[in-house]
């Protein structure tokens, strides 16, 4: 039986380090998109949106002659809803093309050189079906607000909507006058066609994602709160939101752009604008540009939106500027935006508020394990088959980053981070990438750790006795791990003895990597109390035996 275990075991460690992960998209590896103008018009007299997108990309090898693009086409099963393209075209001559099964496949009539930058009219129309929601605010007006995460931005903008492609972009939006719209990066226009109708040009310099592509459309109240190292910041929110809006983002976004700045490294877009919306829930951290759900303003200052700001203002830094280049590599984003919130919140609040919320998260990760003993932090996922995402994404990838920050020390894990996202900014990473650059700067192997950590869906779970043997001086404790999987985890635990009459305990560390050892701890007496993980630095659930 302990042969066999030996072989389940050395069969698992063997996959961790081998097994590569791809989430199935039929990215082009040939096709660079470089550049995204949307020209876009909306009305009040219907929800059908009029675009022409004009796309700049690169081909990386020679005889590229087709370019594909995600674009969800009018179908039944979208309710007749979904766009129609009327024409695709290069230098003001049509290119053939075929639209279905939600994909623009553009035949090009000769091969570009490499590296040749080539630009593309795609002229469409429809009603999105989904990424673009058209729908009244909390009050009751109109407005047009997108939602694109995963991949949503298909629905109403042609685009190769995966996180692997980057590109900068920029919206030219005509809209009814009474309306003021927000994008990501800086406003180049903002005009009167006539008494009825707007012209508003936004522009970012920055490539992202196109999942982090924004566009609002309402009747906004908008105040420049400040800014940051000449960055503008603000705030976007319905007028009769507006004294609620302004108190409830008034802080703390300059501080915590501060912090990520000096703790990681520097902020990469043109500003930064918390805008009010009706089409997320929580918050979304398009880049420059952030939405939060309209239920959180309420002129409260709420500890709820306080964090959901927090978060996703580090986002900017994880999955914005350094972004994961597969839906398998996920907690890059989320995992690492939960936990730069914690590490704000220490430093902002005190060490106190950081302890609850990493507890909080542990209770958690084993709450929600529960429900799904399956998810894996790290697994073969993609957006166009299933969820991308669990909670445990957010919290048990947060607690991975604890967890590496206790093990290889706080000097070096705020080294490897700068020097993470030094070397990834504005580009893709994968979870290998971060990994090295943590070895690095701890010059430690870490592939172990990691492999248990995200690779396993299974967690710790620890069952104890002890005693104190006062002939030999010594207190006997017993551990146990007790996962399902009856596969061992191999960590380093803390133990703190609480002795009569001493206030301080003293803190023993223990390393553990079988599934049933005892330790031996001399003591000139019996402790009070032995207290398991005193500092919640370990992921793990615990529970004394009788």
């Amino acid at each position: 039986m302990m042969k066999l275990k030996s072989i389940i075991i050395a069969a698992f460690l063997l996959f961790c380090v081998t097994h590569s992960y791809a989430d199935g998209y039929p990215r082009n590896y040939a096709i660079d998109m470089i550049h995204y103008a949307f020209n876009l018009t909306f009305s009040d007299q219907t929800d059908e949106m009029k675009g022409i997108a004009s796309i700049t990309f690169q081909c990386k090898q020679k005889d590229i002659r087709q370019i594909r693009l995600d674009l969800i086409n009018q179908a039944d099963k979208w309710k007749g809803k979904g766009m129609n393209v009327q024409s695709v075209l290069l230098n003001n001559k049509a290119l053939q093309f075929t639209h279905k099964n939600d994909e623009l496949l553009i035949q090009l009539e000769s091969a570009p050189a490499i590296n040749e930058s080539v630009t593309i009219e795609v002229v469409y129309s429809g009603i999105p079906a989904g990424g673009m929601k058209i729908q009244p605010t909390k009050f009751g007006d109109r407005s047009f607000m997108c939602e694109n995460w995963p991949n949503n931005a298909r629905h109403w903008l042609p685009t190769v909507d995966h996180p692997s492609d980057k590109a900068t972009c920029e919206f030219i939006v005509t809209a009814p006058a009474h309306y003021k719209v927000v994008s990501n990066g800086l406003l180049l226009e903002e005009s009167l066609i006539d008494k009825e109708t707007k012209r508003t040009h936004w522009k970012q310099s920055v490539p992202v994602s196109c999942w982090l592509f924004v566009l609002g459309i309402a009747d906004f109240a908008v105040q420049y709160v400040d800014e940051f190292n000449g960055k503008s910041i603000q705030t976007w929110v319905y007028p009769k939101d507006r004294e609620k809006g302004f108190l409830d983002f008034k802080s703390p976004t300059k501080q915590v752009l501060q912090f990520y700045s000096d703790y990681v490294g520097p902020y990469a877009y043109e500003k930064l604008a918390n805008i009010e919306t009706q089409s997320v829930g929580g918050g979304m951290e398009t880049s420059s540009a952030i939405f939060y759900d309209e239920k959180l303003v309420t002129g409260e200052q709420s500890v709820r939106l306080r964090n959901v700001v927090i978060h996703e203002i580090a986002h900017q830094w994880f999955g914005n500027a350094v972004t994961e280049s597969t839906w398998d590599d996920a907690w890059l984003s989320e995992g690492f935006a939960t936990f730069f919130t914690l590490l704000f919140i220490e430093n902002a609040y005190g060490h106190e508020e950081f302890f609850a919320g990493v507890k909080s998260a542990r209770k958690t990760v084993y709450d929600l394990t529960k429900k799904d003993s399956s998810f894996a932090i790290v697994a073969n996922r993609s957006a166009e088959t299933g969820p991308v995402t669990s909670g445990l994404t957010y919290q048990k990838g947060a607690w991975v980053l604890h967890m590496l920050r206790e093990k290889i020390g706080h000097d070096n894990f705020r080294r490897g981070i700068q020097a993470y996202y030094k070397k990834y900014f504005n580009a893709n990473t994968t979870t290998s990438n971060f990994i090295a650059e943590m070895e690095n700067a701890s010059s430690q192997d870490l592939k172990a750790f990691f492999n248990q950590y995200l690779l396993r869906a299974d967690n710790l779970q620890l069952k104890g006795t002890w005693n104190y043997d006062k002939a030999n001086n010594k207190i006997v404790l017993k551990l146990q791990q007790t996962q399902s999987s009856g596969i061992p985890f191999s960590f380093p635990i803390e133990i703190a003895l609480y002795k009569t009459g001493i206030a301080i305990p003293e803190i023993v560390k223990l390393n553990m990597s079988s599934l049933n050892e005892a330790f031996n701890l001399p003591s000139n007496s019996k402790p009070d109390l032995i207290v398991i993980d005193p500092r919640a630095v370990l992921l793990h659930e615990f529970e004394w035996k009788n």
